[in-house]
């Protein structure tokens, strides 16, 4: 009895917290990150769509083309030559690859696979990543994860993109065969910080009252390397920017104007950056929009990098 004592309130709280979400990514969409990242967010009470290119589309920015059929398998031949532009996994129909760029998945995500697996409704949030690989300071203006994130919050639907030092490109089934390689422990880890930073903000935003973010910004979130980490709960989240500024003057934290770089929060060690941005320019955002968001993910919390 003390045990269903204990657990009855998480679970609450996460289907408090439960939401529709669209996951993208640019590594393509049979990844161990993306589909750890899919399977981790359905555990945890949400309605998620997986909607990712058929092959790795790494450093594609914002580019977009009209998705076509395929002239080679799909990535890990999880669909042979000639498949249609746009498919889906025969035994989960929530996973769907688009050969196009990662701006096209996560558009037929958004206009064509919410409104049929989510009652015809928008998605909440779209999820973009983890990427293999960090997507640190001005490295965001050609990435495909941010880039996907980017297109989704100027459509209107609120969007973060995720990062993650380590990790493989390597196929989901290795999850299976080889769980406690390093790819796998990334992809664990990986996923189950997501999942805590997607509730925080959920949270954050309905006792605000307010949307899950304002409009015209993204989050860039990045994840320092697993390999002196004992899983998720050893992480600290720090609010950054792209890049230290010293003629910039960003919302107050750690009795500083003067965020980290995501560069230096994630070279600390065990520490994942959070930083706004334009969804135009995909920069910095200015100190008033930095605040809001914040304010939505005090509950993470945010710690103060050791000095």
């Amino acid at each position: 009895m003390r045990s269903l004592a204990l657990s009855l309130p998480l679970l609450l709280s996460y289907a408090v917290a439960a939401i529709n979400i669209v996951i993208t990514n640019d590594d393509g969409w049979a990844t161990a990150q993306i589909r750890q990242q899919f399977d981790t967010l359905s555990s945890a009470g949400h309605s998620v769509v997986l909607s990712a290119p058929a092959l790795n589309q790494s450093g594609k920015s914002s580019l977009s083309s009209t998705p076509k059929p395929l002239t080679e398998p799909c990535e890990f031949d999880t669909c042979p030559t000639g498949s249609p532009a746009e498919g889906f996994n025969s035994s989960n129909t929530r996973l769907n690859y688009v050969n196009g760029y990662p701006v096209d998945a996560a558009r037929y995500g958004i206009q064509t696979l919410a409104s049929k697996f989510f009652n015809g409704a928008k998605p909440d949030l779209v999820v973009s990543g983890p990427n293999v690989g960090s997507n640190l300071g001005l490295v965001v203006l050609f990435s495909g994860t941010v880039g996907a994130a980017s297109d989704s919050a100027l459509s209107g639907v609120p969007a973060v993109a995720f990062s993650g030092s380590s990790g493989s490109q390597v196929s989901y089934t290795t999850l299976a065969s080889t769980p406690d390689a390093a790819s796998s422990v990334a992809a664990r880890t990986y996923a189950d910080l997501t999942a805590t930073f997607v509730r925080t903000l959920v949270q954050g935003a309905r006792g605000a009252g307010a949307p899950l973010l304002p409009a015209g910004v993204i989050v860039n979130v990045n994840y320092a390397a697993v390999d002196a980490c004992a899983g998720a709960g050893a992480y600290e989240w720090v609010f950054s920017r792209l890049v230290w500024n010293i003629f910039e003057t960003d919302t107050t934290t750690c009795g500083s104007e003067h965020l980290p770089s995501e560069s230096s929060v994630v070279g600390k060690g065990c520490y994942a950056s959070v930083t706004v941005l334009d969804a135009q320019s995909k920069l910095d955002a200015n100190a008033s929009m930095q605040a809001l968001v914040k304010e939505r993910l005090e509950g993470l919390p945010f710690t103060c990098l050791p000095s």
